[in-house]
């Protein structure tokens, strides 16, 4: 491997901790990974109430205010396919998941990160001299005004264009420091 460390031996024996339940730890690292680059602060409700994080950024340019914060809900999956062909990929939520991050109009935008993990929890990172790897990738989307078309769940097309890193972050958050939307 020439970006880490090659792999041998035995695989090392892992926690029993259900896969499901472990996604939830690479999906805030890569949240944190991405708010740092960008130069955004963190804040976690407590108690959520359906968001994960409240992301602030603080620049000179911003005309709403000095600093501006979206929430963002977290969501990850290893049901799809890395590198998603096509412009979207389908994402189903619950309808209550959704009714919070479609309302508008809001006085906090928000956007759904969406992360796509390998099924096999070994393939999610790789570690080298030079780099950390975290697999595979987030996206994002601002559901404001998305109808809920099912009974209990609605599926929601998540564009493969909108990879979530720090560039992205900063985008979102200079289009909401200038009164816009993400």
């Amino acid at each position: 491997m020439a970006s880490g460390l090659a792999l041998s031996g035995p695989p090392p024996v892992r926690g029993q901790i259900a896969t499901t339940a472990c996604m939830e730890t690479p999906q805030v690292g890569y949240l944190h990974a991405v708010a740092a680059a960008a130069g955004c602060s963190l804040a976690q409700p407590f108690p959520d109430h359906g968001i994960d994080w409240h992301v602030s950024h603080s620049a000179p340019g911003h005309a709403v205010d000095d600093e501006v914060t979206i929430k963002v809900q977290l969501k990850a999956t290893y049901q799809i396919a890395p590198d998603p062909p096509g412009p979207t990929f389908a994402f189903t939520l619950d309808n209550d998941h959704l009714v919070k991050l479609a309302r508008s109009p809001v006085s906090v935008h928000k956007i759904l990160v969406v992360m796509i993990v390998p099924r096999r929890r070994e393939d999610w990172l790789r570690a080298g001299h030079d780099r950390l790897s975290l697999r595979h990738c987030c996206y994002w989307i601002n559901l404001a005004g998305h109808p809920i078309t099912g009974r209990r769940r609605t599926t929601v097309r998540i564009p493969t264009a909108r990879v979530f890193d720090d560039r992205a972050l900063c985008e979102i958050m200079t289009r909401v420091g200038a009164g816009g939307r993400p």
